[in-house]
């Protein structure tokens, strides 16, 4: 499975962006990762394909800015993708 292009850090808009719907699928992941106490070293390296060892402040950085995204997601962000499209 292949992460969409990404940035360091993912937005920190009050609403969801385009951004965070090309990453939904990245959320989820790293979600379930949290849940199962997984080590972030192996999540990044499986889910954003950086290596740690080489760049292990970026790596952190990625991680945890995505995961808190991804936990914003479930206490706001879904509320837009239940809207109706607006047309």
């Amino acid at each position: 499975m292949t992460v969409p292009p990404f940035e360091d850090r993912p937005p920190e808009a009050p609403k969801l962006t385009t951004y965070d719907e090309r990453h939904l699928v990245t959320y989820l992941r790293l979600l379930d990762a949290a849940e199962e106490n997984a080590d972030w070293r192996e999540v990044v390296s499986i889910v954003f394909g950086l290596d740690p060892a080489k760049e292990t402040e970026r790596a952190k950085i990625v991680h945890d800015s995505h995961l808190a995204r991804a936990r914003w997601m479930t206490e706001f962000g879904y509320r837009d993708l239940l809207r109706p499209p607006t047309t």
